[in-house]
């Protein structure tokens, strides 16, 4: 078979076959009378098998050696392939995501492309304070890759970097809060928690819807945080979770704080109170608890602390005592 009849049988173009012969790979075993090459059966099977080889991202060279070579074992050579390929995927995947965060940001011009580009660098930064700058650049530098700033924020380990960044995508708004709602669902407890505290710098209804959603979350460092964020903005559904953070000592000042923010309505002052009242009455609160509950009820008005109060004066233990009557003289002080 001559060399076009090959080409087109084959899909390998005659330029290609050529190439071949010139590097020894398949040399055709014969010639017509014109002196033409002309290809057996045999050199048309291993032209198929140098195809087939080449599709797995072998050389050329290696594709010689594993045809030629009696001693070639594949072992080692397809480890180095799979090694080779996933570095490919790697770096294919990186520029992907790397194009699709420049579109998302609807650049208007090569000049606020460039800036996106020079942002992205600095947010992979290994140095801290460029990232931490980048960050604190992001919002008045043209467009923001959102997604940038919250996978960033996700895997940041450096405390002043992560306040930046979740400051830059409280700047954005809801842009980012549904990454960040994945961000709960992470198998990585780091990772909870830096979205947890980035969604709760967010400050709009969204934003407090998930983290309403968060107080049930399984990990209670989320289920904490959240309980707090929603403090601060006046969401009674805190109430439960806060009073386990007082009785459990888990950063219990911050969190009788937000009781006492949140005692400004009535409604809420007196669920408060009933919580407070209903762990010291179930019995199992030891002397550390009672004497933090005790300073739980200080800010919450009304008869049901007051009463409380009173009977903590009295308690066996001389420091919930002595704490109780303190916060009890504290209240009938004029205001």
């Amino acid at each position: 078979m001559l060399i076009g009849d090959v080409a087109r049988r084959s899909g390998v173009s005659a330029r290609m076959l050529r190439h071949y012969e010139s590097l020894g790979l398949v040399r055709p075993t014969g010639r017509t009378g014109a002196g033409y090459r002309e290809y057996s059966g045999e050199d048309i099977r291993r032209i198929f098998h140098i195809e087939s080889l080449r599709s797995l991202g072998l050389s050329l060279r290696e594709v010689g050696s594993a045809l030629d070579d009696p001693g070639f074992a594949p072992a080692e050579l397809v480890d180095d392939l799979i090694r080779r390929t996933r570095e490919r995927i790697a770096g294919e995947t990186a520029l992907l995501t790397r194009l699709r965060r420049i579109d998302a940001a609807d650049p208007a011009g090569w000049e606020e492309v460039l800036q996106i580009v020079a942002l992205l660098h600095a947010l992979g930064s290994e140095s801290a304070g460029k990232r931490q700058r980048a960050a604190l650049s992001s919002v008045d530098e043209g467009p923001v890759p959102v997604e940038a700033l919250v996978e960033a924020v996700l895997s940041e380990s450096d405390p002043n970097v992560a306040g930046a960044l979740r400051w830059a995508l409280a700047q954005a708004g809801a842009d980012g809060l549904a990454l960040l709602a994945e961000g709960l669902g992470s198998s990585e407890a780091e990772v909870r928690d830096r979205a947890v505290r980035s969604i709760a710098e967010v400050p709009d209804a969204e934003a407090t819807a998930l983290l309403r959603e968060a107080l049930t979350n399984s990990d209670v460092v989320v289920r904490r945080c959240a309980a707090l964020a929603l403090g601060a903005r006046g969401a009674a559904d805190a109430i439960p979770t806060l009073i386990d953070m007082v009785v459990e000592e888990s950063n219990d000042v911050d969190a009788a704080d937000a009781l006492g923010a949140l005692a400004g309505d009535p409604a809420t002052a007196d669920r408060s109170a009933t919580g407070l009242v209903g762990r010291l009455a179930h019995g199992s609160a030891g002397s550390p608890a009672r004497r933090r509950l005790a300073q739980a009820l200080a800010d919450i008005p009304g008869t049901t602390a007051a009463r409380a109060l009173a009977e903590l004066a009295q308690d066996h233990d001389r420091a919930v005592a002595l704490t109780a009557a303190y916060v009890l003289a504290r209240r009938e002080e004029p205001r």
